[in-house]
């Protein structure tokens, strides 16, 4: 488990324990937390104007759920052993969202707000790796006592309940205190975006590479897509997010890795020289971020809205290697005599995914893209771009010398032991492309 580390560096004591928090409401991933990031590296690298920087960081605070107000904020990454753990959570929320967008929001046919998307972004000590772990929605787990909204006192523990239920019984700071007992991980930093959220940092980003491997038609989310390659923006983007109904088995363990083939191809794209090397677009990010934050579409937690930690996770992750961003769905099996809906935890392979992440192990999946028939795995992997510089040009490489300074012996590269999961979790990597199945 992460802990921070005093002045001299002993005496360590946790980071970011719960109070209440506030009940805003999100849906889907890293979207938020890249987006706002990597805006911020932009603005603050190229010089576009500091003062943006610290308006952004005033508006997004002034919105910032509090995890615990009695800890101080981590002053930097290194000051968190073990790596940085992030949630980002997700509901099925109508407030605030376009009827004609979302009809049943006009219907109430679905009272209450549950985490229907929950992931937790490990990002690793040096080396940095990035794991991004996917919580099925109807797997069931116990629910700890969680505090009221109001201040209260406590809800009472469960037993055993769908973890969507977690936010709907006590928001956001409920979703965290559940994950964090079901693998034993601290839980640093909560970020959430709701469905209009997620239309405006899409159109922002300026769409995401996607693949179809036959024609898809849902009614229930009004996405139609023909076979082959598309370029995702706006409503679209949000669809396929939440497509369940159209591919695979028409599970929500299908629908994750629709959203892990999302998530790759977004990261390659963020990484890319045409996102990174692009100052007016990564202003355009970090102000669109902002706004969404002001029409409470985005909130994040406090510790969020620092921008030296923004920009340090930014530099963190950002040229992290494809094979090294991984995805992940949290170990699974059907529940005996509840048909291909309720999954049950796979304890013992998920303590080894997180055991190999507290070693910080660089990790090689050896089972399928999806446990739901929701994608397959297409062509070669794919390599990061070369780096640029400032100018957005390629820099020249440097002519070897041969020569080693004298006196010194030339460092041999220490080969990393890569760990082998257990073929019961699947995912991908952000070298890996995959193309999404129509439901079969």
């Amino acid at each position: 488990m992460a802990r921070s580390k005093g002045p001299s560096g002993e005496g360590q004591t946790p980071l970011a324990r719960h109070g209440v928090l506030r009940t805003r409401h999100p849906f889907v991933t890293m979207l938020s937390m890249f987006a706002v990031v990597l805006g911020v590296v932009g603005v603050s690298a190229t010089g576009i104007a500091a003062y943006t920087v610290w308006d952004a960081a005033q508006a997004i605070g002034a919105n910032a759920v509090v995890l615990d107000e009695d800890t101080p904020l981590p002053p930097s990454l290194g000051a968190i052993e073990g790596g940085v753990n992030v949630l980002v959570v997700g509901s099925d929320s109508c407030e605030g969202q376009d009827v004609a967008l979302f009809p049943r929001c006009a219907n109430d046919d679905s009272p209450g707000e549950r985490n229907d998307v929950t992931m937790l972004v490990h990002i690793s000590d040096e080396p940095r790796r990035v794991t991004v772990v996917s919580f099925p929605r109807d797997m069931i787990v116990p629910i700890p006592s969680c505090p009221k909204e109001d201040g209260s006192g406590n809800y009472s523990a469960m037993s055993a309940q769908m973890i969507n239920a977690s936010y709907m019984y006590g928001g956001l700071n409920c979703t965290v205190l559940t994950v964090e007992q079901l693998t034993g991980e601290e839980i640093h930093f909560a970020a959430s975006i709701r469905w209009t959220g997620v239309i405006n940092m899409s159109d922002a980003i300026g769409g995401v590479d996607v693949c179809v491997a036959g024609d898809i038609s849902d009614k229930h989310t009004g996405l139609n897509l023909t076979a082959g390659n598309h370029t995702l923006v706006g409503v679209e983007a949000l669809q396929f997010l939440r497509i369940r109904h159209g591919i695979g088995d028409g599970s929500d363990l299908g629908r994750i890795s629709n959203q892990q083939q999302f998530m790759s191809s977004m990261v390659r794209k963020l990484q890319s020289d045409a996102v990174l090397a692009d100052p007016g677009r990564l202003l355009n990010l970090a102000t669109t971020a902002i706004s969404q934050v002001q029409q409470k579409q985005l909130v994040l937690s406090s510790g969020l809205t620092n921008p030296t930690l923004m920009v340090q996770i930014a530099m963190a992750v950002k040229d992290v290697p494809y094979e090294d961003i991984v995805f992940v769905q949290y170990p699974t099996r059907y529940a005996s005599g509840d048909g291909a809906s309720r999954v049950m935890p796979v304890k013992d392979a998920a303590d080894a995914l997180f055991a190999a992440l507290a070693a910080n192990q660089p990790l090689t999946l050896t089972g399928d893209a999806s446990q739901g028939y929701g994608v397959e795995v297409t062509g070669e992997a794919v390599q990061p771009p070369a780096p640029v510089d400032g100018s957005g040009e390629t820099p020249a490489a440097e002519e070897p010398t041969g020569e080693t300074p004298m006196g010194e012996t030339p460092a041999a590269p220490v080969a990393e032991e890569r760990v082998e999961l257990p073929s019961d979790i699947a995912g991908q990597t952000a070298a890996q492309t995959t193309c999404t199945l129509p439901e079969n």
